[in-house]
């Protein structure tokens, strides 16, 4: 097969090559060597001729297609190597087209320097000059086809397409974030926060109430109250129009409360906050998280969670307008939160007393009432951010801290109330009487070491307890003090002079003073008695005559009468400010018509509450000064300080040797056999008291009926350390003082002197004569 001839070539040129190869642009063409004659060897174009080495036949490869011709660059002209003359030469073949570069990238490269193929169409081996000769093969294979180039868009138009597309698409971005960011942002803010921030209340830590020894009888444990968030209880929120009624059902068991008021509770969307229970144990609170746990993994299901994505579409894209009840969980909004809860480890020791709180865990009675203020601290505040009931700890908040509530340091003993409270709680009962209440007083400094009523109540659970039960009869109820009145009208006539303890009286019996005839407890011939005597055996009659003395006239008499009962304290409260302390009834003189102006010397007329009683035995202990009573003994603020109470105020009653007296004359009443006060002795002790047995008012029909029996007293009599006083109220089973509470007073004063290591009296009673012989 012949190649065809290279223009310009000889007839003979046997070293000649074929068609030119294609320049690039601007480059000068390439020469192709010519053939040297038969005689001579084959010269360069532009220089000396150098011999050709052979080149092996090579069939030509088809060259890939290229994005874009390669710029070609100038080459240096080869100088072609003489080769051998051969006869019947067929001239080289054209040098290969240029071909395009396989990438845009290529336009920066070099391109390949040309090389002429050899006469076979092979291209010619690496290192032989173009042109040399070589024996032509017998046989040559064909020529594969050139494969044609493809043509790509302009990448250009493409980017300034697409450039275009996303400029669009970022400018509504930028648009609607200008309209969020900047026009709407505090529209959005306010909705936000409206929908998002819930704002809780912190209860503040309660101020634990303790006794003189610092042991708690009121404390503050950690508690959960049960809280709801209505708006998430509507049909739109929670999927389905009964969602309230559902979670009452759920919850009623568990809280104890009527599913109809929790559900009132969650029908108010306009609040994102209702207390459903206050103050629950760890117990309800674990169970109502159980419960909630599961009823929030069924409805988190895969079927569950596809009803949701179509809750309020258009029907006509398969909305749903409700959920199955197996896809909602109705306690989603419940929630608790961390409080206090009142507790009072003693049970219902000085219950009467400390108090209780409400289901607010405010103080609704006793001190607890009482020192509402400092024991409940300062309430704090916290918001924060909720989607779905749960916090979102990024979107910020606030929180204003409470402040914790001041600690009372009581004046009572544990041990003496203790042991007071069970002797008239027995005694009550022994009695079958209505209640009775027991008091224990500091005669130096007032304080109170044990105030007990019976029945009382277990402040933990007021479930069990009646109403009447919740109060402290102590200090609320008045009664008419009867024989242990008598006691200021001695103190009436001894401190004016107006007569002596030995001063003869002559009790007749009956006594008939205007249209009234008054009488003793035992009717009896006529006593010859000393004026110890009528304390000692509680003559009315005698104590009638003895406050005659103090006035020219009755009416005088009445006025001094009056004026000595004040400064005990009487119809006055005692000043210890308690919720519902009763001042007693006490009128004026000018009021004591017809047989109250007899009466009331022996403690009839007038009415008392039991710590007001006992505060006038106390004043005759404490040489004839008065204490106010107290039973705070000292605050503890929440930093830790310590503030001692300010003592009670002291004023004089009567003087010094008016008490001294008088307690010799209260001895006489235990001691002497004509006493009424025997069953109060106590061995070792001297004791100074007086029974009463008083015709009882009963509060329902405003007339007497039952008694009224007391006993008041205090010990060592030679230098008193505390006073203790009983009251029984309606007692069936007898009803004298000396019989029921005598041995009451016994018992808890032998323990209080024990508890409180007083040591036995040192002398014996004066036993002051009770009688005279006319």
């Amino acid at each position: 097969m012949s190649t065809p001839r290279q223009p310009g070539s000889g007839s003979g040129g046997t070293g000649g090559t074929g068609r030119p190869r294609p320049t690039a642009k601007g480059a000068a063409p390439r020469q192709a060597p010519r053939a040297q004659s038969a005689g001579g060897r084959a010269q360069p174009a532009g220089g000396k001729a150098q011999p050709a080495k052979p080149a092996k036949a090579q069939q030509p490869r088809p060259q890939p297609a290229r994005s874009q011709p390669a710029k070609a660059q100038p080459a240096k002209p080869q100088p072609a190597k003489p080769q051998p003359a051969r006869s019947k030469q067929p001239p080289a073949p054209a040098a290969a087209k240029a071909q395009p570069a396989r990438s845009p990238q290529a336009k920066a490269a070099a391109p390949r320097t040309p090389q002429q193929r050899r006469t076979d169409g092979r291209p010619p081996v690496r290192g032989q000059a173009p042109g040399s000769a070589r024996p032509r093969p017998k046989s040559r294979p064909p020529q594969r086809p050139q494969a044609k180039a493809l043509k790509l868009a302009d990448p250009r138009r493409r980017l300034r397409v697409v450039t275009v597309a996303l400029s669009l698409v970022f400018s509504v971005f930028a648009g609607r974030l200008v309209q969020l960011q900047l026009l709407d942002s505090d529209a959005l803010a306010a909705d936000a926060n409206t929908n998002r921030y819930l704002d809780v209340p912190i209860t503040a830590e309660r101020g634990s109430i303790t006794s003189a020894d610092g042991v708690a009888l009121a404390t503050t444990v950690d508690a959960y109250d049960i809280t709801a968030d209505p708006a998430m209880f509507t049909p739109e929120a929670a999927g389905i129009p009964d969602a309230p009624e559902q979670a009452a059902a759920l919850l009623a068991p568990i809280l104890g409360l009527p599913k109809e008021r929790i559900a009132a509770d969650l029908h108010t969307p306009k609040t994102r906050y209702k207390r459903l229970a206050a103050r629950q144990t760890p117990d309800v609170k674990n169970q109502i998280g159980d419960l909630k746990s599961t009823l929030e993994k069924q409805a988190g299901s895969r079927s569950c969670t596809a009803q949701k994505r179509l809750l309020n579409k258009p029907v006509d894209e398969g909305g749903r307008t409700r959920l199955d009840n197996e896809c909602v969980n109705p306690l989603a909004g419940v929630f608790n939160r961390e409080t206090q809860k009142r507790v009072y480890p003693s049970d219902g020791l000085a219950a009467n007393l400390v108090g209780f709180v409400n289901a607010e865990g405010e103080g609704a009675g006793g001190l607890e009432q009482q020192y509402q203020n400092v024991l409940a601290g300062q309430e704090g505040h916290t918001s924060y951010a909720q989607a779905g009931g749960r916090l979102v700890p990024t979107a910020g908040g606030s929180r204003d801290p409470a402040v914790p509530g001041t600690d009372l340091r009581l004046t009572i003993n544990r041990d003496i109330q203790w042991a007071a409270q069970r002797a008239i709680t027995d005694q009550v009962a022994n009695a079958g009487a209505e209640k009775g209440y027991v008091i224990v007083q500091d005669v130096k400094n007032g304080q109170v070491l044990a105030m007990a009523t019976s029945p009382g109540f277990n402040p933990n659970d007021l479930s069990t307890a009646k109403s009447a039960q919740l109060g402290n009869a102590a200090l609320q109820d008045v009664y008419e003090p009867g024989s242990t009145a008598k006691l200021m009208t001695m103190a009436a006539v001894l401190d004016t002079g107006k007569a002596s303890w030995d001063t003869h009286v002559t009790v007749p019996y009956p006594l008939v003073r205007g249209d009234t005839a008054f009488k003793d407890d035992e009717k009896h011939d006529t006593w010859y008695l000393t004026l110890a005597g009528v304390l000692a055996k509680s003559s009315n009659i005698g104590t009638i005559e003895a406050a005659q003395t103090l006035g020219a006239t009755q009416p005088e008499a009445n006025q001094v009468l009056y004026g000595y009962l004040r400064k005990f304290g009487i119809g006055q409260q005692t000043g210890l400010g308690f919720p519902g302390e009763t001042a007693g009834l006490l009128d004026k003189p000018e009021d004591w018509k017809a047989s109250k102006q007899y009466t009331i010397p022996f403690g009839q007329g007038l009415s008392v509450n039991a710590l007001q009683a006992t505060s006038v035995y106390s004043t005759i202990a404490n040489g004839g000064v008065r204490v106010a009573p107290s039973v705070v003994q000292g605050t503890t603020a929440p930093d830790g300080r310590y503030t001692p109470a300010a003592p009670g105020a002291e004023s004089r009653v009567v003087s010094e040797q008016t008490a001294k007296t008088l307690t010799e004359m209260l001895e006489s009443v235990v001691t002497d056999e004509q006493g009424t006060g025997g069953k109060a002795a106590i061995p070792g002790y001297r004791v100074a008291g007086k029974t009463g047995t008083a015709n009882r008012v009963d509060p329902k029909t405003g007339g007497y009926r039952g008694y009224t029996a007391s006993f008041i007293g205090f010990a060592p009599a030679d230098q008193p350390r505390v006073t203790v006083s009983c009251v029984i109220q309606d007692p069936v089973n007898g009803h004298f003082g000396g019989q029921l509470c005598g041995p009451v007073f016994k018992q808890v004063m032998e323990f209080t002197l024990k508890t409180l290591q007083v040591p036995p009296s040192g002398s014996e009673a004066p036993n002051l004569p009770v009688d005279w012989k006319p």
